[in-house]
């Protein structure tokens, strides 16, 4: 499965942890990131990630064209809605299109988890048919 991550940039410690302690099933499956979001999270894990350009340079358009072609099968998006960033992209695009492809969206650890989880159980194997 194609597995996208975002993490605003107060949240990229918490995407290292999360990364960190589902690192054996995140191992099974590809990652695609923004390019900071992978660097960091590259480091700290040695998953291979596919690391688009940076959130602001166009790694979120980036993002954005594999979800809207129905590319990606689940997305984590770790976000902060108290301090948006003026110099960060929107993502209300990412999120339309997630919803039109019906593809999986967490946007905060409760819910990464629960995904997480489901994909390890071979919940999210209806993506495969969907696609």
């Amino acid at each position: 499965m194609n597995i996208g991550i975002v993490a605003h940039n107060s949240k990229k410690k918490l995407m290292q942890n999360f990364c960190i302690a589902y690192r054996g099933i995140l191992s099974k499956h590809n990652i695609y990131a923004t390019g900071t979001t992978g660097r960091l999270v590259e480091e700290v894990t040695n998953l291979n990630i596919h690391k688009f350009l940076e959130g602001h340079l166009g790694g979120v358009q980036q993002l954005s064209s594999q979800i809207l072609d129905n590319q990606m099968d689940m997305l984590i998006f770790f976000r902060d809605p108290i301090q948006p960033r003026s110099n960060e992209p929107d993502f209300k695009d990412i999120f339309k299109a997630c919803d039109m492809n019906n593809i999986p969206l967490a946007t905060n650890l409760a819910t990464a988890e629960l995904l997480i989880k489901a994909l390890e159980r071979g919940d999210l194997e209806w993506r495969e048919i969907y696609k």
